[in-house]
């Protein structure tokens, strides 16, 4: 007995180093996109990012950050390694899962165990957990600063104590593990709320233990608790509690005239004074049930305490500081995610709905004066009958989403979608693509890192396959084994332990399809999802452990030896997680991978000093919070996310001083902005204006609420208009010469006004508030656009706009037919060449992924094309080629292949007397583009896209007959012509 615990506990140890090993050598050296860029900034010091936080998460990235010892280059790789540690955690504690389930299914007492028993339950921990080391999903969370990694250890934890617990039988000890696991849950929120769907399986154990003799309808009971349980703690605590403690503050201080926070200091006390009331009354009255209840609440109160710190940071106004939850009201709205919005789940609109009425809905408050008031209350839509129908699926009407649901269901324009299409939609997409395909990806085989990539079979093979797929880093074929395996683990389990297969199989549930018919995705998302389901594929992984049992049990018969079956059926099943190691490294390698922060930095300098920066989505601006936060870069250039410039909270903060970088010239006031206030100011045109206003005009119309620019609702209320599709704003002649940043020669044609059509479309509030900057800003500061925002972010400005590397600067001066902005070749050239970072970017061993290949690559390619074309414009042949030599050597095939954008290049080098390297790339890309769409043709699958090999072929075809190469024009001709028919 005392051998097998003590070799369980080291082979735990052990798994966990190799672990530890794996994830340490390949972590991000720095930080990489998405979330990560915001969390390690917040980390660093202590700052609110979007809801619902990660408080905890963020005290640990704190600590960690501190090992960097004041080398603020390393700060981001000491945040990514306490994802590494804690990921390394959950690999042991899989470990020793797997190990108190292997037993229960040997069904032995410890101190009966041969050492036959003793290989087969080791081996298959070992297995199990290995498996999940290397699978792909967990591992890419691992080592990033993003809270999945933490998240899986405190599923792994708390599972662990669970069955722990469920193998003591001493109460009173038994008891304080149900406490620890609360105080587990407590602190879990504070990293993600992802754990807490592990409650109603968890309460099944807990019902098995206590009722030997179990019955369905008692099971069924225990579950509805679990299920009580999890929306006391989801709905009753995490808001719930800020909820009534704002409904005492407001009869605190709108009725009894007390001072703000009085009443939520109230609530406070009474409640945390009524608990510790209870837990001593009920020790008193030996009611243990009760006891342990009340304890096992504070023990959850307490690890949720770490929302403190949102609440003590918040109020210190730090430069991010998502939703300012610093009172009462922002702090319940944080907590409640509204800037998100909903989903509806049981019963709601489909995407063809439009509304026919508009009730009020919950009111929204505010402090006013000494008294909270409403200045607003939610809409809630009304819509006709038929429009809505029961579990709805098919909801989303956002921008291209209608599109989507009609292509993937076969929909015609204007046909409403069935009950049928609802759940086709579901299986096939939601369900199909967006969970069993991520689960394959894990353990059968991913296609490659392509977006919507699938997963492989076995006898998937690279015959016919393009030279890029076949190279693809990600391409990792797992001939299923590991899925395999898990499946005969599945059914072994059901045989043989079938409470505990119920238990895992609803925990694989709650955690895999459960979430994703909770979350109701649309028909399309930003980026892979693969990381939210992490907790399913951490369960399957136990299955697959067990799978070693399954195939030991299965040879008994043809091997007598218990002792040489086990061995070898361990040792062999072993080379399956060591043959997903192999295969996966390389493309979860992030050593040396630093584009992320460059991009940022490159996207900063693009900026004159002081200048005010227009950025989009996540990979727009967390990057760069990271290299303002963190590294202190150019923190005189003001970053402003388009995507938060509709809340209140965010153009609030926006107008006050940050750093070097002053506050942002914003005329509107809060109520102008407030939450509900001018979201959207539709189109509207008024005859008397119909030929254009004056911008400074109609923002002070707005500003005062004039009713020359106001109409009325339908319910009343009145909404402020866009009168006319033509804006114009007068140029402050001085103020321009003042700031010099007009190039003499464009000078002569400044005129005295800027005015150009906006287009008769409505304004969003972001709208809004550009507008109100370019009026207020009278061209002080420097505005900028980034290259990677969306068209619609321009505000029909183009033509009015400078290319001066990443980022467009907006002029008073509009070139005439420059409608994709004017490049200011002088300046983009010392942006370009003297002032970017390309660290490691020509390095064919780093890995990068679609992500990488995205925005980096694009605004680079994209910037050295239009800077290369201008210089040809201008006769500055040698300057051209020399831009055109350092994208290709800064960002060369070998690392990343040649895109849509390169193929441009051949034209270019073509015009400025490099034949030899124009053909050369045009042979590589032909080919390619050939290789794509003839598997493409075959059925086979995709790579890449047919419209863009089409583009790069016609591309290729034209650069080649304009420099009379005819030879290798008539080449690329045929094989454009060959695949023209097929792809239209």
């Amino acid at each position: 007995m005392q051998s097998f615990k003590r070799l369980n506990t080291l082979t735990g140890w052990l798994v966990f180093a190799v672990a530890l090993f794996t994830y340490a050598m390949t972590v991000e050296r720095t930080a990489s996109f998405w979330d990560c860029g915001e969390f390690i900034a917040c980390s660093f010091k202590l700052q609110v990012p979007h809801p619902p936080g990660a408080p905890f998460f963020l005290l640990l990235g704190r600590l960690f950050s501190m090992m960097s010892f004041g080398d603020l280059t390393s700060v981001a790789y000491w945040v990514n390694m306490a994802s590494v540690l804690a990921s390394a955690f959950t690999i042991a504690f899989l470990f020793w899962t797997i190990t108190m389930l292997s037993q229960k299914l040997l069904g032995k007492a410890e101190r009966d165990y041969t050492t036959a028993d003793t290989l087969l339950v080791i081996g298959t921990g070992a297995v199990g957990a290995l498996a999940y080391t290397f699978s792909d999903t967990f591992w890419f969370s691992a080592v990033e600063a993003e809270v999945y990694g933490m998240s899986s250890f405190f599923t792994a934890i708390v599972v662990w104590a669970a069955f722990k617990w469920e193998r003591i039988e001493d109460e009173a000890a038994a008891n304080r593990w149900l406490i620890f696991i609360a105080y587990l849950t407590g602190l879990s929120i504070g990293v993600h709320l992802l754990n807490l769907v592990t409650l109603p399986a968890l309460a099944l154990i807990y019902y098995f233990k206590k009722y030997p003799k179990p019955t369905f309808w008692g099971g069924a009971t225990a579950f509805g608790i679990g299920l009580v349980i999890l929306g006391i703690i989801n709905s009753g605590i995490i808001p719930g509690l800020p909820g009534m403690a704002f409904a005492f503050e407001r009869f605190f201080v709108n009725t009894l005239g007390l001072p703000f926070t009085s009443g939520a200091i109230f609530f406070t006390v009474v409640f945390l004074g009524a608990i510790v009331y209870g837990i001593i009354w009920s020790a008193r009255q030996k009611r243990v049930v009760l006891n342990t209840s009340l304890l096992a609440l504070a023990f959850v109160l307490i690890g949720y305490a770490s929302y403190m710190q949102v609440l003590v940071r918040a109020d210190f106004n730090p430069p991010i500081n998502e939703n300012d939850p610093s009172d009462e009201l922002n702090f319940l709205s944080y907590l409640r995610r509204e800037q998100y919005g909903s989903r509806s789940l049981l019963y709601g609109p489909v995407f063809t709905a439009r509304p026919i009425d508009q009730k009020q809905g919950a009111p929204m408050w505010k402090k006013q004066g000494n008294k909270y008031v409403v200045f607003d209350h939610q809409p809630e839509y009304v819509y006709a009958p038929g429009d809505e129908m029961l579990f709805p699926r098919v909801y989303s009407s956002q921008q291209n989403h209608p599109a989507l649901y009609r292509q993937m269901l076969g929909l015609a324009e204007g046909q409403k979608p069935t009950m049928g299409d609802n759940l086709k939609f579901m299986f096939n997409y939601q369900l199909g693509h967006m969970w069993w395909r991520y689960l394959m990806w894990n353990f059968a085989g991913r296609e490659s890192d392509e977006e919507g990539a699938g997963y492989l079979l076995p006898w998937s093979t690279d015959q016919g396959a393009p030279d890029l797929l076949k190279t693809n880093k990600a391409r990792d074929n797992f001939y299923m084994l590991p899925f395999v395996l898990g499946l005969f683990g599945i059914t072994f389990q059901y045989f043989r332990r079938r409470r505990d297969f119920l238990i895992v199989g609803l925990l694989f549930l709650f955690t895999g399809i459960a979430l994703q018919v909770f979350l109701n995705s649309p028909p399309s998302e930003p980026r892979e999802r693969d990381y939210i389901y992490v907790g399913s594929f951490y369960f399957f992984a136990m299955w697959l452990g067990l799978g070693v049992m399954s195939i030991a049990e299965g040879l008994r018969s043809a091997l007598k030896s218990d002792v040489a079956r086990n061995g070898v059926v361990a040792g062999v099943c072993l080379l399956v997680p060591v043959m997903m190691g192999a295969k996966s490294w390389d493309n979860h390698n992030r050593d040396k991978r630093y584009q992320s922060v460059d991009f940022a930095k490159n996207l900063l300098n693009s900026c004159a000093p002081n200048a005010v920066l227009f950025t989009g989505g996540d990979n727009d601006t967390f990057p760069l919070w990271y290299v303002q936060e963190v590294e202190g870069f150019r923190r005189d250039v003001r970053v402003c996310n388009l995507s938060l410039l509709g809340t209140e909270w965010y153009i609030q903060q926006m107008k006050r001083k940050t750093y070097e970088s002053e506050a942002l010239p914003i005329s509107l006031e809060f109520d102008n902005f407030n939450k509900g206030k001018n979201d959207i100011v539709p189109f509207y045109e008024v005859p008397g204006v119909k030929n254009g206003i004056d911008l400074k005009q109609y923002i002070n119309l707005i500003k005062t609420s004039s009713p020359a620019v106001q109409v009325p609702l339908t319910n009343g209320d009145m909404t402020s208009i866009l009168p006319s599709s033509v804006l114009f704003l007068p140029i402050d002649k001085a103020a321009v010469d003042k700031a010099n940043f007009v190039p003499a020669a464009l000078r002569p044609l400044m005129k005295d006004t800027l005015q150009w059509t906006i287009g008769k479309k409505d304004l969003y509030k972001p709208d809004l508030i550009m507008l109100d900057m370019i009026a207020t800003n009278n061209w002080k500061r420097p505005i900028y656009f980034s290259s990677t925002l969306a068209s619609d972010n321009y505000l029909s400005l183009k033509n009015y706009m400078q290319l001066e590397g990443y980022a467009y600067r907006l002029m008073p001066v509009a070139v005439p037919g420059a409608t994709d902005g004017y490049v200011n070749s002088d300046i983009m050239y010392t942006n370009m060449t003297k002032k970017t970072f390309w660290r490691e970017f020509n390095n064919p061993d780093v890995y990068y992924d679609e992500t990488y290949k995205g925005p980096p690559v694009i605004s680079a390619r994209i910037a050295f094309f239009r800077l290369a074309d201008q210089f040809i414009r201008e006769g500055r042949k040698d300057k051209a080629l020399e831009v055109l030599n350092y994208s290709l050597k800064v960002i060369p095939d070998k690392a990343i292949p040649y895109d849509q954008i390169s193929s441009n290049y051949v034209r270019f080098l073509f015009e400025v007397g490099d034949s030899k390297k124009a053909l050369e790339i045009a042979e590589v890309m032909a080919t390619r583009a050939d290789q794509d769409l003839t598997y493409a043709k075959s059925g086979n699958g995709r790579f890449g896209s047919p419209d863009s090999d089409l583009y790069i072929l016609q591309t290729i075809v034209e650069a080649c007959k304009e420099a009379k190469q005819t030879a290798a024009a008539n080449k690329y001709e045929a094989i454009f012509q060959k695949h023209i028919n097929a792809f239209g």
